[in-house]
């Protein structure tokens, strides 16, 4: 009896590796066709070119924008980690103050929204 669980389970596993792999080449292909499929933008007089210190300025400001974020999302994590531990130790104790818990872990968390903020903010000026 365990044997033919094992066996179906195995059966059922496979096949849906194998859908899985299906669904990634078949999207993978769509992907790549309508890469290939779109026309080329033609480059009119309107369109500034990329100059040096543009480009410079680009690089920069998506650095930036990258250590806007991650300092946001670490901070965010070292935040919950000291609250959650403490939280968790409180409930323990006393069951009742499982939301006032709660707020305080979303508010180590609105760390992360304020940093992806400041990434778009400075994403938008680029």
């Amino acid at each position: 009896m365990e044997k033919t669980n094992k066996a179906r389970l195995r059966k059922k596993i496979f096949l849906s590796l194998v859908i899985l792999f299906a669904f990634f080449i078949m999207f993978g292909m769509v992907s790549v066709v309508r890469v290939f499929a779109q026309e080329q933008p033609t480059v009119t007089e309107t369109q500034p070119e990329l100059t040096a210190e543009r480009a410079s300025v680009a690089r920069f400001g998506l650095i930036a924008a990258a250590i806007a974020f991650g300092f946001g999302a670490l901070g965010a994590g070292i935040a919950i980690a000291n609250v959650g531990a403490a939280a968790m130790g409180a409930i323990g104790e006393r069951p009742e103050i499982a939301g006032q818990a709660l707020i305080f872990i979303a508010l180590a968390e609105g760390l992360v929204v304020f940093g992806f903020i400041t990434a778009l903010m400075i994403l938008g000026k680029i």
